[in-house]
């Protein structure tokens, strides 16, 4: 029988946020993948955990993928582990995962901390429908390209960034979507530093504009609200009164309470409609 592959996920900072189950199947398997042993090592140290760990990333993912399914085959089991987060999401661990499914290896969710998530729960904007960008691309037509293809979104946006890009991105949104649109910049998730920032895009341009911005970043962009055409009094009164055919008491008081304007002014706008009308007839 094949092992597993265990799709773990860890700390995105605060090395409390590990699960119980995700230390106990470091502990138990016998390899851990990792994206960069260097830096998943310093975890492990720090509960005490031993399993050797080989390096998967997307510079050598082709040549390990088919040593690390001849040992999945073989009955060993191993865990797959980002540098930080959730495995898998926005790095090459999919590939991985999916090559194990056409083996018939079975995979395994470790679920846990996630940078996507952590930030749309904390970003207070609408979270029943959202679209993950993932990173936006690095060359500059490339990205407003992106941006505005996405540009009129009915769902929220979010994206992952890098802190040397910011900037260059808070400039292409700013280009494409404009200064005034709302946008929540997630810095440093659960690290000393955490920072929520709420505005617009020119004033996160201004805020992350004075010094060098340090940390991961995630950018929720709410759905674009299209700004309703203005409604004419006039017009939306004579077709209470024609179309829907409600009384002249009935449609004054409607129009009167959605404009806020007088009732004695919305009853002589109809008395004029009446005329107008009464005028179009008789010609």
């Amino acid at each position: 029988m094949p092992g597993t592959l265990y799709v773990v996920a860890t700390p995105i900072g605060n090395l409390e946020d590990i699960t119980a189950r995700a230390l106990r199947i470091l502990r138990e398997v016998s390899l851990i993948a990792a994206e960069d042993t260097r830096h998943s090592r310093k975890l492990l140290n720090h509960f005490g955990i031993r399993t050797p760990l080989v390096s998967y990333h997307e510079h050598n993912e082709q040549q390990r993928q088919e040593k690390l399914l001849g040992r999945l085959s073989g009955g060993e089991s191993i865990a797959l582990i980002s540098d930080a987060g959730t495995p898998a999401i926005a790095d090459p661990g999919y590939r991985l995962v999916r090559a194990c499914h056409a083996a018939g290896v079975p995979v395994s969710p470790v679920p846990g901390a996630s940078a996507l998530l952590a930030a749309l729960s904390a970003a207070g904007e609408p979270t029943d429908r959202f679209v993950f960008e993932g990173f936006l691309p690095t060359r500059a037509a490339a990205r407003e390209e992106s941006l505005r293809a996405i540009r009129d979104e009915p769902r929220t946006v979010v994206c992952y960034e890098t802190p040397h890009r910011l900037l260059a991105t808070l400039a292409a949104i700013a280009a494409v979507w404009g200064g005034d649109r709302p946008l929540v910049v997630a810095r440093e998730l659960t690290k000393l530093h955490e920072e929520l920032f709420r505005g617009t895009v020119g004033q996160a341009q201004e805020h992350f504009g004075t010094e060098r911005v340090r940390g991961e970043l995630v950018l929720v962009l709410p759905p674009f609200a299209a700004i309703a055409p203005e409604r004419d009094l006039t017009m939306v009164l004579g077709e209470l009164m024609g179309v829907r055919r409600l009384s002249r008491k009935e449609a004054v008081k409607q129009v009167a309470k959605e404009f806020g304007v007088p009732r004695s002014e919305v009853y002589r706008i109809s008395l004029e409609i009446d005329r107008s009308e009464g005028e179009k007839e008789s010609e």
